[in-house]
């Protein structure tokens, strides 16, 4: 793939020198730091409206309400930590499988200025009430909306032409799955942006496939490339296998799209398509066993190596979690599941477990693994155990309790009692919760001061530990 492109240019095309190493570490530093900010804003918001299920009255102020607050929680988390931190470290691995520098620091440096632009203008207009409507994570207005589409385009433009005029033969496993992300993502944004499906029936086809797409298609692509390149790096040993990665790239595309409208089983949906959206999330396991089994695989034998190494605890439990998670939106997209968990706060706790549980997991993994190298701030001494603690039982508190509390509320709505009933039967499953996320909160404090002491120190050499290039898919 772009092989002929690839032999034309790489004889007058030079390899990345120190000062390229120097610009890339600053573009990926940049991009992370970013993320954390964004990271700490949407847990502070997350941590109000937490708290705000359990009192409802202790912050009366309208910009403070639950309405809200909410989304912009899901804008900061989503589109500021995930989508933020995934394309900084995409941006390494790219820098390092295609052997030469990337095509253009200044539009990796103007793309990160339209995405945190996009962010701060959605955190204004959300606060002041201004929102598209009911529409899940895609409450910012068109022109807010088009400014991120924008960096993301620079971004992924970017990354393409990288690997275009790459010094290698071959595209490797991790950069089927980054370049995928961003050929999927204008895709997801202008079917979720289009007008004409903002009302009626179309308008919860729309929702169901843009709330899934953005995590399957964008979100999942990103992080398992990234993990891909991250992993056998941390470990020094090589992919388990890449023919699986090559499975789980294909079969990913193939099932993924038409999964969303499991969240909408019994509803006026045409029954086919709630059908089809069961069937393939079924068979979705496919390419997450692909991964999930091929991440823990290459694991086997190095254990004792993972103990003394906690970046890759991260990468361990985010495997994991790829699976778990997976398997429990399989099973609840059963319409016998959906009886009884049909919006129900399970699937608020379900969306957390993927989100955090799944992706950031192996974002802070992948940043702790790899940040410090081309930083050259190894000799730091950094506080990643007290973050995995925190962030791992805050993260089992929250999930726990929303699930104990979505089958809680279908019992009783199944029942035939009032509504209120399931509210105050909740009250302290919401404690919990509001305690789970108070442990996140602090790992992610923790995690923003472990990141500052990974900057990069005057005359500190950076790309201290050089990186194999992998073995190419084939």
């Amino acid at each position: 793939m772009f092989s002929a492109t690839t032999n034309m240019n790489q004889a007058r095309r030079p390899a990345a020198s120190a000062d390229d190493d120097r610009a890339t570490a600053g573009v990926v530093y940049g991009y992370t730091w970013s993320a954390a900010i964004w990271l700490l804003i949407g847990s502070a918001y997350g941590m109000i409206a937490a708290i705000e299920l359990v009192w409802p009255d202790l912050l009366p102020y309208e910009w403070l309400s639950f309405g809200r607050i909410r989304p912009i929680h899901t804008a900061s988390v989503l589109f500021g930590w995930l989508s933020i931190g995934l394309t900084g470290i995409a941006y390494l691995v790219v820098y390092r499988t295609a052997r030469r520098a990337l095509f253009s620091v200044a539009l990796a440096e103007i793309g990160l200025g339209l995405l945190n632009l996009a962010l701060i203008a959605g955190l204004i207009t959300l606060t002041i009430g201004m929102t598209r409507g009911p529409v899940e994570y895609r409450e910012w207005m068109t022109p807010i909306a088009a400014v991120f589409a924008a960096g993301s385009l620079l971004n992924g433009f970017n990354i393409l032409v990288t690997l275009v005029w790459r010094h290698s033969d071959e595209l490797y496993i991790a950069d089927w799955f980054i370049l995928g992300a961003f050929v999927w993502l204008p895709i997801l944004y202008v079917i979720g942006y289009l007008p004409q499906f903002d009302r009626g029936i179309g308008n919860v086809v729309i929702q169901g496939y843009y709330m899934h797409v953005v995590l399957g298609l964008w979100f999942t692509p990103l992080v398992l490339g990234i993990t891909y390149w991250a992993l056998p790096r941390m470990l020094a040993k090589p992919i388990y296998s890449y023919a699986l990665g090559v499975l789980a790239f294909w079969s990913n595309l193939v099932f993924y799209p038409l999964i969303g409208a499991h969240h909408f089983v019994f509803s006026p949906l045409p029954w086919w398509l709630q059908t089809t959206a069961i069937a393939t999330g079924i068979g979705m396991m496919i390419p997450v066993v692909a991964s999930s089994g091929n991440f823990l695989l290459t694991m086997n034998g190095s254990w004792r190596m993972i103990r003394r190494e906690p970046a890759v605890w991260f990468i361990a439990v985010g495997a994991a979690c790829y699976l778990l998670v997976s398997l429990q939106g399989s099973l609840q997209s059963f319409r016998s599941a959906n009886v009884l968990l049909h919006f129900t706060n399970h699937t608020v706790g379900h969306a957390h477990f993927a989100a955090y549980g799944f992706v950031s997991f192996l974002l802070f993994g992948a940043i702790y693994g790899l940040v410090p190298r081309i930083t050259g701030a190894l000799d730091r001494t950094l506080h990643v155990r007290l973050h995995f603690w925190l962030a791992l039982v805050g993260m089992a508190l929250y999930v726990v309790a929303m699930v104990v509390s979505g089958v809680l509320q279908g019992l009783i709505w199944m029942d035939g009692r009032p509504f209120i009933d399931s509210v105050i039967a909740n009250k302290p499953w919401y404690m919990l919760r509001a305690g789970g996320g108070g442990l996140m909160t602090l790992g992610h404090v923790v995690f923003a001061w472990n990141l500052w002491l990974m900057r990069s120190q005057p005359r500190r050499r950076t790309f201290a530990v050089p990186a194999p290039v992998p073995e190419p898919a084939r």
